[in-house]
């Protein structure tokens, strides 16, 4: 007779309670003297190790900042005599990590968990109640403290981690032996394995809306698709996707898709491919960028005739965009473009979230040293940077999947693109985070220039949608918000769910998430103010922006002559995507 398999709530396959005393005991030690050293180097003044979040600011007093590393310390040591029972119901109930019965089943493992989160608490309303700091060290602080909690949780280790106990038990440690190849093999890929392997390729299952690369530059293919209607917009449309990642996060699965979305509702619609850094454009600057969308503008007008193109700019291309425009506006041709378009966009980087902590001289000195050689920054400095922003989800969910439960990720298009880093030209992304992020001089009237000519943002009179995220944790809403009231035009603003990603890859068949218009106050003094007289709706706001671009300029034309792709004086050079989206 064969024993009957364990189910997920069967714990006779735990270690038993002296076991497991013994390896609490153990890991606390452990949790201990990683607690201790994180309160010795707040103390002392050092940087998180990896975090590149600099040493605490002159201005700063050394004596109060080591008085607020041991104030944060003994008062979350606290914590451990209220253990039990700490943590809200909501908190819980929303924490992915302790979702496994086995948590709450075992009266060791429900201990751990609780006094885990209680502690967390502690010490993160710690740094909101510390006085004597001014606020870019409280936010250094806070960012620091949040990635040791999520790092210490007990569920990133197997000894303290009940799943992890009990599949090695049931597998006899085959995926401990799994985990160790899925690791060894992220270390040879220099990033960590978001989503599995082989199961997502360009131009077969991601990337395959039909189109043709009908322009090329050292810096950037240009793609136009195949129309699907009989009618057009006589008015076209292209889109800058950010250079430091693939263009095709507007080009996923096809259900997903905001290019074959678009295409089917009558846009005669072109994308930017920008070419992954190598030696051959490790020398261009913010100029060739802004040189590349105005290059495309009039490559696009002259194929087919037209006055105007309508532009998107996405992130960091959003940013350039809004200096092209201010460019065009400087040079008097601003009627080339008929509307922009912002996705996630910053031009105001005075609230530009947590990125603004990885810009002291420190990180600086070490991007350089990175470039040095090559002049080439890796893509994957980037995308650990990213991913250090949100770690719980993008970093330590895939320790425990990955090496500790020794599974394979499952296949996600999305993260499949995340992991699809981009190399970037050196020196210009360190003085993008200089000039922008850290000086934030792209606000200021002539305080950038772009090909000799001073950018002043303010003189912007070409009619602008502005989308932000609500939770957008790259380019925070009330950043994104600032447009509003830096723009001449006429403006419209839209709050969408979700974040950075997410929020703008919302196809309306989804379903999913929500966004928020304010039409009763076109003009609204501040998000607050926004927010307050805002109408929700559920779904998808891309139909709320095609309405809106179809009413800037309504006039259809049959789709046909150079409106089908290739057919044109720019004959296909060879099928979309394309090559430079696939070279790394």
């Amino acid at each position: 007779m064969t024993d009957s398999p364990a189910t997920d709530t069967d714990t006779s396959t735990i270690p038993t309670l002296d076991d497991m005393q013994h390896w609490t005991l153990v890991m606390g030690r452990a949790q201990q003297m990683l607690m201790e050293a994180w309160a010795d180097n707040l103390a002392e003044g050092s940087a998180m190790p990896g975090l590149g979040l600099g040493t605490p600011p002159a201005s700063a007093d050394p004596m109060a900042w080591m008085s607020a590393g041991a104030e944060a310390w003994s008062k979350g040591l606290e914590a451990w005599s209220q253990m039990i029972g700490q943590a809200t119901q909501a908190g819980e109930a929303k924490d992915r990590r302790f979702g496994s019965p086995e948590w709450s089943a075992n009266p060791i493992f429900d201990t751990m968990r609780q006094s885990y989160l209680a502690i967390s608490d502690k010490l993160l309303g710690t740094v909101e109640e510390i006085e004597g700091l001014d606020e870019a060290a409280r936010n250094r602080l806070r960012f620091a403290t949040k990635g040791f909690v999520d790092a210490m949780s007990p569920a990133n280790y197997m000894a303290l981690n009940p799943q992890v106990l009990k599949r090695t038990i049931d597998t006899k440690g085959e995926n401990l032996l799994a985990g160790l190849r899925n690791m060894l093999g992220d270390i040879q890929r220099g990033q960590v394995s978001q989503s599995a392997e082989g199961a997502f390729e360009l131009g077969r299952n991601l990337a395959v809306t039909p189109g043709k690369v009908i322009h090329e530059t050292r810096l950037y293919q240009l793609i136009q698709y195949a129309p699907t209607t009989d009618q057009v917009l006589e008015t076209p449309l292209v889109v800058f996707p950010p250079w430091i990642n693939r263009f095709y996060i507007l080009d996923l699965t096809p259900e997903k898709s905001f290019v074959k979305w678009t295409v089917g509702q009558g846009v005669t619609l072109f994308m930017v491919s920008w070419k992954s850094a190598d030696a051959s454009i490790a020398d261009v600057t913010q100029d060739d960028y802004v040189a590349a969308q105005l290059d495309a503008v009039v490559v696009i007008r002259e194929l087919l005739g037209v006055e105007a193109v309508h532009t998107i700019g996405y992130c960091v291309a959003g940013t350039t965009l809004a200096e092209s425009l201010a460019y065009l506006e400087a040079k008097g041709q601003a009627k080339q473009v008929k509307s922009a378009t912002f996705f996630t966009a910053q031009v105001d980087f005075s609230e530009a979230g947590d990125l603004t902590l990885f810009l002291g001289d420190e990180t600086m000195a070490t991007l350089g040293q990175l470039t040095a050689e090559t002049g080439v920054l890796d893509g994957r400095v980037m995308a650990a940077t990213f991913n250090l922003l949100r770690g719980r989800d993008l970093i330590w969910n895939y320790v425990i999947n990955n090496y500790l439960m020794g599974n394979d990720p499952p296949p996600f298009d999305l993260l499949h693109w995340n992991g699809d880093v981009t190399n970037l030209p050196g020196g210009w992304h360190r003085d993008y985070l200089q000039l922008l992020y850290r000086d934030n001089k792209l606000v200021e009237k002539g305080g950038v220039e772009v090909n000799g000519v001073a950018i002043d943002l303010t003189t912007i009179n070409t009619p602008a949608y502005i989308q932000a995220g609500r939770e957008d944790h790259i380019a925070p809403a009330p950043s994104v918000w600032k447009l509003m009231r830096i723009l001449a035009g006429p403006k419209r603003f839209v709050l969408a769910g979700s974040g950075h990603i997410a929020g703008v890859v919302n196809p309306p068949a989804a379903g999913k998430y929500q966004y928020w218009t304010n039409d009763a106050d076109p003009a609204p003094a501040s998000l607050d103010a926004f927010i307050a007289g805002a109408t929700e709706h559920k779904g998808s706001w891309w139909p709320d922006w095609i309405e809106w671009l179809k009413a800037e300029a309504p006039k259809m034309v049959k789709a046909s002559g150079a409106r089908i792709a290739g057919a044109g004086s720019k004959p296909a050079i060879e099928d979309a995507p394309g090559r430079y989206v696939r070279t790394r």
